[in-house]
């Protein structure tokens, strides 16, 4: 189908900035074009403009701008475009209306209910993309045999496509639906997104509704049960509104497009790349499917030439442009995801992973508190950076022009006002002065501190402090590529590959002054560099297939009785595929066909898309192939075990048809035994200072000759760094592959080095990280492997904290006291080979079912530790009175499961089975308790524990091979110094502004709990030494209850209190309380006896004690001041989550509606998961209108959850601010207080309270309302449009809209990873 002979083929990606364009022109040559993508001065379209420039050029026939574009020369025209992903960015889609299920009009604005940045107290979140919400009455659940609700009325009983039998409860009302889509259409909303509970599966009311919606006149109707039919509402709420949203906007860029060609391109074959990797027809080109069409042409140009061409060895996709850098990975099949999120907006659909992170040749430099800091701000293309002169800030691309490693006179005059100057090197150079004389003050500064402390900190006050330019430059260049190698061994490692097996791709204008580096980092022998590196997204497109993608539903086993249905499925979403892909031209030759299950293991949520390439079918499989064997083995390789017994389900069939399509280069190298000519020489900075550096042109380059390091190459698109001790070769097909030597790099001494102490800062947070992956990897249970309910730290010698992923809040610092807490009393007793476990609250523990597990690193010829690691996990289960060990009423620590203080887990490698599982069943003994009710789970998890342990104590221990003991350990204290200098100078900041308003520099606070114990606080702040003393004197006794708290919940509370109002990363360790002290008075609620409850104190106690640091300091009004905690169950199942309230509202912001804040960011399970697997209806889950605080800045509304049983369960809420209300701040109001109501089936209604267990009948209905926020500062008359009139009612208007592209920039399956991990 490619082949037009005696035709112009192009393809074309249009860049936010750039436009590129690749021609294949009559008789097989290439030309490639790079133009601004927007430049209306001299062109409406750069697609359009680069096409005309091509044909006027080649043919040397006037084609004139001001005229449509003669066609009769063009064969085919392929395009990847940003337009998607900048309307989505700029939240600049169609007016659009969401239509939803009654009771969940702000389902999409709660979502997960997770918050995005952990630490900061103004939760800014994406707005949705919709204008206005109409619920309409009607409801279809899931029909489950055992339901034993008390109905009387029969209800119509369908079937869904998965097989599922579905009830109808409520029909749907078509007269009210079309009176309220006629009042949208009259307010000039024409876009609509329709969303309907279990239409994944049963579509009929959806369809009804679209029908409709077509007839009255909408001019975009997206259906969720169309646009992607996947179960989980949430994700498809926001895939159907991207769709509806951005389908509108790509079809007025097409009109705008075609209508630059005569007839309007009707002959001539028009392809778009989908965010798949697969082209497909410009017709059938849609929003959900379009936000990655410009960097997925990228991934199909390294993954079509360097995977062949490199022996194929997998491959790492590098791809460095100038505001972030795309990472993905290629080993012979596209790696999809789908779901991932961009622009703040989760999309269900299957994408490539590409992973997104903020640095790129635009991403700015600082130095902040002693540490190098690149981005994640960028200077965009508007100012740009320093040398671009126009005024920007200093950003990577100086640096690498500081250093000699970009030169001017190779690069085109488009710079400075007039747009007609070189870059500058002046203007870098002078900003890199002004920094380095800050950078330079503040070591000598540290220094006089550090002589005068001397011997404390570790520094040594003779080293030296003076730093160069050239060394301020390339300490930003070494911090920049570290952050870059973070997410490279995060997506190969947590899928169980070696990273150093990978051959480094890169591509992109910035990519090739860094490829060399981060190889080398990565242990990465090999880099290849396309000879169409500079605009490869262009040529991939060219090389790329066309797609088409058939996906449904399905809720079989993948088992013997399953498969004539399974292959029967197959075969006609098969069928569908070739017949679309047979009306576009293709011929069965050409057509090639893959199927895909998306398989899990019963009782699980970790689902993979199997393909059976490489499995053949067979006589105990379906014919399709054998996808148990595929499924297990993938498993295996990514989690490190499988589950032997456990059934197989099926959640999706996908089918993916390709039409063979893409060309075939005839590039050759100039052949022959020539040396390569340098056209100069240079002088460009490395480690070892300046250097002579040649300076080649790609183009003049012969085929075979070695070029070695240093050495620079230029194409008129990229600049290639060849790094000493690295070879660079020309490829037959005119491309460049480096050979990367080994690290020559200067020795690290024990001194101080502001640019080492950014790098191990990131090398202790990898450490962390890996250790988190290989737990998750390697662990057996929900909570633990898909909840992410887990945190890995490292630790010093003296159990200090050095770093701590920051993953969950109530984790924060608290493994410090249990790790110090071991050392005190197992001492010199600690072996090598010894892994201890605990979770006693006098021993640091948090609350029983958080189980940490510590393993001592030793290193030969140190008689003691000289490291520790340690992973806290939290176990579903470990015994107690109720199940899930979370009892809402227990009153000794005894009844809340297995303790353990100091357990030997392992002793001299040998882990301890039989007496760890004695511990686990020992609760038993006790009256109304159980042992563990899940010890499969326990054991596994727990060894899962010490594999990841053991990988942290390999990694530290390759740290101190790299580097020498005595050096990790000096920067493990100049990390923890920085952090203890982040908290100081933010102390000292707050006691001056304090002082000069108050002239006094103690602050007071009390809050109460709901049974009215009192939590107080005075802190004294010395603003001269920037410390503090936080002293809970005051507050309430130990409670009979398990709201009591152990010291190490208030630690924790603490150091998340401080890390928010610092206001920027710092690293989270010991370093943070080291200006602290800390007064709790034993026997308080904040550190209670050894065997008070304490279960409560951690999901409760914990917020509360965050709100009164923050009344204190008057950082924020009160957030909800609760975690909601609901759980049910019966002897079959259960089920446990947290709810979301309103956030605080502070100076300068408005509290957020329908979040986690605080010591919790847990996610909720999506309403369609919770209706499939359990027996409850949930009726209603929206905002709480008017719950939040009033104030000049209002805060944040709770939610309605309301959840109708259908069988026999006991219920169980463990709740707080019930009675207290969370409280306003500076004149704000306070937040409406929470409610638990039941609703029982013969029409009773009661108030639970804040803490109850009681058993539930079919037809009874919990209903929770959870708090809002406080308020902030007096509410000002002026302000009263906080609601608009609209269509005769009120409504809140709009949250402002703002660009994203800045505040949102990730994406990918790391950043889900995380954003998973933060949001447990």
């Amino acid at each position: 189908m490619a082949e037009t002979h005696g035709k112009f083929d192009f393809a074309i990606d249009r860049g936010g900035t750039f436009t590129d364009v690749f021609a294949r022109l009559p008789g097989g040559r290439e030309r490639v074009l790079k133009l601004l993508s927007r430049d209306p001065q001299n062109y409406k379209d750069a697609p359009t403009e680069g096409i005309r420039r091509v044909l006027e050029e080649e043919t040397g026939k006037d084609f004139p701008r001001d005229q449509p574009v003669d066609t009769s020369l063009i064969g085919w025209i392929r395009m990847g475009t940003t337009v998607a992903t900048n309307a989505l960015l700029e939240r600049e889609g169609e007016r659009t209306a969401l239509l939803v299920t009654r009771g969940f009009k702000d389902l999409l604005h709660i979502g997960t209910q997770a918050r995005p940045k952990l630490f900061d107290l103004e939760v800014s979140m994406p707005e949705v993309l919709y204008e206005e919400v109409i619920e309409v009455d009607e409801r279809v659940v899931l029909r489950q045999d055992d339901c034993r609700l008390p109905r009387k009325d029969p209800k119509r009983v369908v079937t869904g496509s998965t097989g599922d039998s579905l009830e109808v409860w409520k029909a749907l009302d078509l007269e009210r639906v079309e009176k309220d889509l006629k009042g949208v259409l009259s307010r000039g909303i024409s876009s609509l997104a329709v969303l309907l509970l279990h239409s994944y599966t049963w579509s009929a009311h959806e369809k009804a509704v679209g029908e409709l919606a077509r007839g009255l006149g909408f001019s975009q109707v997206s259906l969720s049960s169309e646009v992607m039919p996947m179960v989980r509402a949430v994700p498809r709420g926001y895939t159907v509104c991207a769709d509806a949203y951005l389908t509108p906007k790509i079809r007025q860029y097409l009109k705008g497009f075609t209508s630059g060609f005569k007839g309007g391109l009707k002959d001539v074959d028009v392809l778009f790349m989908q965010s798949d990797g697969g082209l497909t027809p410009m017709e059938q080109f849609c929003g959900s499917r379009a936000v990655l069409s410009g960097p997925a042409g990228g991934v199909v140009g390294y993954a079509l030439t360097s995977y062949s061409q490199m022996e194929k060895k997998p491959v790492i996709g590098f791809d460095m442009g100038g505001t972030s850098t795309d990472v993905s990975r290629y080993a012979g099949q596209y790696e999809h995801v789908f779901e991932a999120t961009t622009a703040g907006v989760t999309l269900q659909a299957p994408q490539l992973d590409i992973n997104t992170v903020a640095a790129g040749g635009g991403s700015r430099l600082f130095f902040r508190s002693g540490m190098f800091v690149v981005g994640p701000e960028s200077a965009g293309a508007h100012p740009g950076p320093a040398c671009y002169r126009k005024g920007g800030p200093l950003t990577v691309t100086d640096a690498n022009l500081a250093l000699g490693r970009l030169l001017p006179n190779f690069f085109p005059r488009i710079f400075g006002p007039g747009e007609d100057e070189p870059l500058s090197h002046e203007e870098s150079t002078k900003l890199f002065h002004s920094l380095t004389r800050d950078i330079n003050r503040f070591l000598s500064s540290n220094q006089s501190q550090a002589g005068a402390n001397e011997t404390g900190s570790g520094r040594a006050p003779g080293s030296k402090s003076e730093m160069t330019v050239e060394e301020v430059a390339m300490g930003f260049i070494r911090v920049a590529n570290e952050a870059m190698c973070r997410p490279i061994r995060a997506l190969t490692q947590a899928k169980g590959h070696d990273t150093s097996k990978h051959v480094l791709a890169c591509f992109g204008g910035a990519g090739g002054q860094h490829a060399c580096a981060i190889a080398r980092a990565l242990g990465m022998k090999s880099v290849f560099i396309h000879k169409y590196s500079g605009v490869l997204s262009a040529y991939g497109l060219a090389l790329a297939d066309v797609v088409e993608e058939v996906q449904e539903p399905c809720s079989l086993q993948y088992d013997q009785p399953s498969f004539e249905e399974l292959d029967r499925r197959v075969e006609a979403l098969s069928r569908r595929c070739q017949d679309t892909l047979h009306a576009r031209g293709f011929n069965s030759g050409q057509i090639n066909m893959e199927v895909f299950l998306h398989l899990r293991y019963e009782g699980t949520d970790c689902a993979l898309m199997v393909s059976a390439d490489g499995y053949p079918g067979n006589a105990q499989s379906c014919r399709a192939g054998d996808f148990r064997s595929g499924f297990t083995k993938r498993y295996l390789k990514e989690f490190g075990f499988t589950i032997a017994d456990r059934p197989i389900a099926v959640d999706d069939i996908r089918v993916r048809g390709s039409g063979k399509s893409g060309i075939k280069s005839v590039f050759k190298a100039t052949m022959g035994n020539g040396r390569a000519k340098a056209v100069t020489t240079t002088k460009c900075y490395f480690e070892d200072g300046y250097l002579d550096t040649k300076v080649y042109l790609w183009e003049d380059l012969p085929c075979g000759y070695p070029i070695q390091g240093p050495a620079i190459i230029i194409d008129k698109n990229s600049t290639i760094l060849v790094e000493p001790c690295c070879e660079a070769r020309l490829t037959e097909e005119g491309d460049v592959c480096v050979a990367v030597g080994s690290d020559q790099h200067c020795a690290v001494g024990t001194e101080l080095n502001t640019v080492q102490l950014s790098i191990f800062s990131h090398r202790f947070m990898s450490i962390a990280e890996q250790m988190g992956r290989v737990l998750q990897r390697t662990s057996i249970s929900t909570n633990i492997k898909e909840r992410l309910d887990f945190s890995c730290a490292v630790f010093g010698p003296d159990g200090g904290l050095v770093s701590n992923a920051p993953h969950i809040p109530v984790h924060l610092g608290a493994m410090q006291e249990t790790v110090q807490y071991q050392i005190k009393t197992l001492g010199s007793s600690l072996n090598e080979g010894d892994v201890i476990l605990s979770n006693h609250p006098c021993a640091g523990g948090s609350h029983l079912p958080d189980l940490t597990v510590i393993t001592p690193v030793f290193r030969g010829g140190v008689s003691g530790p000289v490291f520790f690691v340690a992973s806290r996990g939290h176990h579903a289960d470990i015994g107690g009175i109720t199940p899930g060990s979370m009892p809402p009423h227990s009153t000794s620590l005894q009844q809340e499961g297995a303790v353990f203080t100091s357990f030997k887990l392992v002793t001299g490698g040998v882990f301890q089975e039989e007496a760890v599982t004695d511990a686990l069943m020992a609760p038993a003994q006790y009256p109304d308790c159980s042992g563990t009710r899940n010890l499969h789970d326990n054991l596994s998890d727990l060894r899962a524990q010490v594999a990841a342990n053991q990988r942290g104590s390999q990694l530290v221990g390759e740290l101190i091979d790299g580097y020498g003991l005595a050096v990790v350990q000096a920067y493990m204290g100049y990390i923890q110094s920085n952090a203890e200098l982040a908290v100081r100078d933010m102390l000292k900041e707050f006691a001056r502004r304090r002082r000069q308003r108050t002239g006094s520099l103690d602050v007071e606070s009390e809050d109460f709990m709901d049974d009215g114990t009192p939590i107080r606080l005075r802190v004294q702040i010395n603003e001269e030494e920037g410390s503090a003393v936080f002293d809970f004197s005051g507050t309430g006794t130990e409670v009979w209850g398990n709201c009591n708290a152990p010291r190490a919940i208030t630690l924790s509370a603490l150091i998340y209190c401080l890390r928010c109002m610092v206001g920027q990363d710092i690293p989270l360790n010991q370093g943070c309380l080291t200006p602290i002290s800390v007064v709790i008075p034993p026997g308080s609620i904040l550190q209670p006896s050894l065997n008070a409850a304490v279960v409560g104190g951690n999901v409760l106690t914990s917020q509360r004690v965050v709100d009164v640091i923050f009344r204190a300091f008057e950082a924020c009004a009160a957030s909800q001041g609760c975690m909601n905690n609901v759980s049910f169950g019966s002897e079959r199942s259960g089920y446990y989550e947290t709810v979301a309230g309103g956030a605080g509202a502070g100076p300068g912001w408005s509290g957020r509606s329908g979040v986690h804040s605080h010591m919790t960011n847990t996610r909720i399970t999506d309403p369609e998961i919770l209706e499939k697997r359990y027996p409850v209806v949930l009726e209603q889950f929206s905002l709480r209108p008017g719950s939040g605080g009033l104030g000049k800045y209002r805060g944040g509304d709770g939610v309605i959850r309301k959840l109708l049983f259908r069988n026999k369960v006991v219920l169980s809420v463990l709740t707080e601010r019930r009675s207290t209300r969370p409280y306003g701040l500076r004149g704000g109001e306070s937040a409406a207080a929470g409610l638990n109501q039941l609703h029982r089936a013969d029409g009773r209604v009661l108030n639970l309270g804040a803490k109850t267990s009681i058993s539930l009948e079919p037809g009874d209905m919990f209903c929770l309302y959870t708090p809002g926020g406080g308020g902030y500062g007096e509410e000002e008359e002026e302000e009263e449009e906080e609601e608009v009139e609209e269509g005769g009612g009120k409504r809140k208007p709009q949250t402002k809209r703002r660009r994203l592209n800045k505040a949102f920039p990730e994406r990918g399956s790391v950043f889900e990873y995380r954003m998973a991990q933060e949001g447990v």
